[in-house]
């Protein structure tokens, strides 16, 4: 009982954990490029073969890997707004992604077994999905993806890639 009353000195929460997270994200997303290069005007016009298409595709996702990221949840985040139970829901699965997948240092353990990236990621995906389905907006969620798919696609096919950088 000596510190009764005292005022705790610490924080509470380790600033390294979080600058550590804050560099796995944005490694593993890669870094958000300028959106004026992103749309710029002179950069867009029709590919001449479906090999051009393929190529411009596959180099501007790799390119604008985030901007395309924060293009398809901006769609989704847009398209749960008339459903906010989902978008709670959708909230704290995202919360349930980064602390058990995507920022934790340790690999998981239940009851002292080790468990494997790959059963993570597949009991995420079904535990994500099966929640999902219960807020009855699943069909919204399907359809708003499919349209961020395609939005990214066809700005993907269109814009040119000859003044993007060589070690894309």
């Amino acid at each position: 009982m000596a510190n009764y009353g005292t005022i705790p000195t610490g924080t509470g929460i380790k600033l390294e954990y979080i600058s550590d997270a804050h560099e796995r994200v944005k490694e593993g997303l890669g870094t958000l490029r300028p959106w004026s290069q992103m749309i710029d005007i002179h950069s867009f016009g029709f590919p001449r073969s479906f090999t051009e298409t393929t190529a411009r595709v596959t180099r501007n996702l790799a390119y604008f890997r985030m901007n395309y990221a924060m293009i398809l949840l901006l769609i989704l985040f847009l398209s749960l707004l008339w459903h906010p139970i989902s978008l709670i829901v959708f909230i704290i699965m995202m919360a349930v992604w980064l602390f058990l997948y995507f920022l934790r240092d340790e690999p998981v353990m239940i009851f002292g077994r080790l468990i494997s990236d790959r059963v993570v990621l597949i009991l995420l995906l079904v535990l994500t999905i099966g929640v999902l389905l219960f807020t009855h907006a699943t069909l919204n969620i399907i359809v708003s993806l499919l349209i961020g798919i395609l939005v990214v696609l066809i700005q993907a096919a269109v814009r040119r890639t000859d003044d993007l950088p060589v070690e894309v």
